[in-house]
């Protein structure tokens, strides 16, 4: 009997993500309320993250939202946000890191695969480096696995490839 699989990874589309940079930066300098203030977005290093920069933790807030707005607009997930370092505040401005996430490390793979092992007894998850193969010799059970995985409530995005 034949054995089907997919591999769950956390990545993004960069192409994407510098489609929404360049709308974000285009927003932002088209917006009156922005007009003569510090706002600006930049990237993070080699393109791994953006900077935000505003005046007040007002603007630094409307800049974020911009980009959710931007990355929902694009078909991509807004976890792919790391929102947990803190913004620091110097020379009358605020700038907030906000690195991407992206990859599986053991801890996630691990919480996937056991998310898929409880509800799905018959489908193997094996943790493959930065992804999760997931096999069956049902097509139906890998469906149903896909949409599991994207209805469960994770805190990192979550893609299918490999599909076979």
């Amino acid at each position: 009997m034949a054995n089907f699989s997919f591999d769950v990874v956390s990545e993004y589309d960069k192409a994407e993500i510098n489609n929404v940079f360049m709308q974000a930066n285009r927003e932002i300098t088209n917006r009156y309320d922005f007009k003569g203030t510090p706002a600006a977005l930049e990237w993070l290093g080699d393109k791994a993250g953006f900077v935000i920069i505003g005046g007040n933790d007002m603007q630094l807030q409307a800049i974020i939202d911009i980009v959710r707005r931007g990355l929902i607009n694009r078909g991509q997930s807004t976890k792919v946000l790391d929102l947990s370092k803190e913004p620091v505040s110097a020379n009358l401005k605020i700038t907030h890191e906000i690195p991407f996430v992206a990859g599986l490390d053991t801890d996630r793979a691990k919480k996937v695969s056991k998310l898929i092992r409880d509800k799905f007894p018959k489908v193997k998850p094996t943790i493959q480096g930065e992804a999760v193969r997931v096999t069956s010799s049902s097509k139906n059970d890998l469906q149903a696995v896909m949409s599991l995985v994207r209805e469960s409530d994770l805190d990192f995005p979550v893609n299918f490839t490999n599909y076979r």
